[in-house]
Order: C-alpha cells, then structure tokens, then sequence
C-alpha cells in the first residue's frame, strides 16, 4: 500500500512517512527559518500540482536528456506556466493575494518593522457572507491599528468616482467601492487596492499611473508582478502607516491633508520615471558595449587570419574551417558579455 491515500470525507489528502533525497530541495528548506518550512512545503505542493494539470511535464523532459539543459528549459517552463496560471480568472486571485502578503512581510523585515501581513482566506468579517478585504496588517502587532488590502486583478473594475455613480444600475465592484467595503468589513483605519498593470482598466490608469491616494477612500497601487514589481505597494503602505500612525484625534482638514498626499506621490511619480529612464540607459549602455566589444574580438578575429594568409600565402582547410565557424571568438565573447551583463 502507498504512502498516500484520500480521506473521501475530509477532502484531504493525507501522507503516512515522506522523504526526498535531492540537494537543490535540501538546500532550498535548510536556508528557510524552521517556522516557515511547513508553509512551504505546502505550497510546493501546490504549484507542483499547477505544473501536473498544465500536461507539460512528459514535453519538456523529452527536450533533452542534458541535466543542465533540462533545468535550464524546467526555468523556462515554469516561467511560462506561472505567467499562463496568472490570467487563468479561477485561481489567479489567490495567486495574487499571497505573493503580496509574501512581499509585505519581506518589506516589513527589510524595513525593521514589526508590522504583520496575514491573508484573511474565506473568513467572512464584519459584513454578513462578505470577503472584502483580502489582507490584514497589524502595524507595530496592534490589531487597533490595522491596513486591509484587496488585491484586485481584473480588468472589469473600474475607477468608479462617485461622482459619477448611477446608483440605479446593476451592483458592480468599483476601485472606490471595494475600499470603503474593505475598511467597513475588517474594521481598518484605511485600506489599499492593489492591481496589476497588465490586468487593469483604463479608467484606473488614467487617474493614477503608480500610486493614488483618494481622500476619505484610501490608496492605490498599481504593481508589475510579472516583473517582479511591487514597489509601489511598499510606497502607498508607508504613506497609510504614516497617516494612521500620525493622526491627532482633532478635526483634520481634509483638503490639505489630500494636497499634501497627493504632492508626495506626485514627487515620487517624477522619482520613479527618473529611475526608470536611469534604467533603461544603462541597459542602452550595456548593449552597446556588448556589440563594441563584438566587433572589436571580430577586428582581432580577422586580422589574424589576415597575417597568416599574408605570411603563407595560403590557409589550411582547418585553418578555413576554424576562420568560418568562429569558435574561438564566441567563446572569447561569452566571457566579455558576462562582465558586462553583471555591471
């Protein structure tokens, strides 16, 4: 009988004794902290069934038997899959929910904060059968001072003003709606929504590009998760701590504190294109260098072979094989596009 068997009830599946020999999965849990192995695992798991489901397993494999090669090509895979699973609308949510918990927690860590990020699951909160309110963050562990986010991967939300709301038509989430429900829910002092830039609505992009702050409301944060890119959640939390944190219990002017908000983001809007124009220079630079030194391996490559021919009056056949294919000048090359790929 197997290790594995299926509680039927329970809908659960269940391991007697389980053990792997494989260094890469050994080193990967002997560098995580004891406490989160068990998290892990599970989520290993998952992704592995993910990976099972999308039937490319037995393809890749076939590709090639070099080790190297197969986990060069099991990358490959896995980014591709990863980015198919993303806009899959059945399970890209809960994809999206714990890779943002994921990262609050490591900026909380890199920060020195003692702030706590926990996903809220189907737990229903103050609202009868209601789930707004992805996740939960406890500033400084005080569960007074809390931030609920909603992470909202999905074209079909709109910015949603109300201004411009028609309250006799058909019920429908809404940027705006989706945070006063995720404040009202969870029983937060503000909240955040996060979207993804290639799941977004342009009525959202048009009124905020990075971050945005709606007075009364809460903020917005628009990341790039196929890029790794949660920036400017970081940004919008540290701007919410701030404010709840600094709040005085008087009448606040709202209007101020809304020109004051919105300067900030404007500034770091400007710092952000800024960083991104440094960015995409230094891999213009990069790109240049790499061919310059190109075609200066290919000057020397050449000239070479131009003193030997000058010298005999001839080249060999192997000297004529070696001078079409290159080897030697690839291989110098690969070295020289490494020092500059690591700049």
């Amino acid at each position: 009988m197997g290790n594995i068997s299926l509680n039927q009830q329970l809908k659960r599946v269940e391991i007697k004794e389980f053990e792997i020999e494989n260094q890469i999965v050994f080193n990967y849990f002997d560098s995580l902290p004891v406490v989160e192995r068990d998290e892990k695992l599970l989520r290993a798991i998952y992704i592995g069934v993910l990976a099972m489901m999308e039937d490319r397993i037995s393809a890749f494999l076939s590709k090639t038997n070099n080790e190297l090669g197969t986990e060069l090509e099991s990358l490959k895979m896995i980014f591709e899959m990863k980015k198919e699973l993303f806009y899959k609308s059945t399970i890209k949510g809960a994809l999206a929910e714990d890779e943002v918990a994921q990262y609050l927690n490591e900026f909380f860590q890199n920060k020195k904060l003692k702030d706590r990020a926990y996903l809220t699951g189907n737990s229903a909160g103050n609202l009868a059968k209601n789930k707004t309110g992805d996740i939960l963050c406890e500033i400084n562990g005080d569960s007074n001072q809390r931030i609920a986010i909603e992470c909202k991967f999905d074209k079909s939300i709109k910015f949603g003003e109300i201004e411009n709301k028609d309250i006799f038509t058909r019920k429908s989430d809404t940027a705006w709606s989706q945070l006063i429900e995720a404040q009202a829910n969870r029983g937060t002092n503000t909240a955040i929504i996060v979207f993804d830039i290639s799941l977004i609505d342009n009525s959202i992009l048009k009124n905020f590009d990075n971050v945005g702050y709606i007075p009364e409301v809460g903020f917005v944060a628009v990341i790039n998760s196929q890029a790794g890119d949660y920036s400017n959640l970081g940004i919008a939390y540290m701007l919410a701590r701030d404010i709840i944190l600094n709040a005085k219990q008087v009448d606040l002017n709202k209007d101020i504190l809304s020109m004051i908000v919105n300067r900030i983001i404007k500034d770091i809007d400007q710092i952000m294109l800024i960083r991104n124009l440094v960015h995409s220079n230094i891999e213009n630079n990069k790109s240049i260098l790499k061919q310059l030194e190109k075609s200066m391996l290919l000057m020397e490559f050449n000239q070479e072979y131009l003193l030997k021919f000058l010298k005999d009056g001839n080249l060999t056949k192997e000297d004529l094989l070696e001078f079409y294919s290159g080897e030697e000048v690839k291989d110098r090359y690969k070295l020289i596009e490494k020092e500059i790929s690591s700049l």
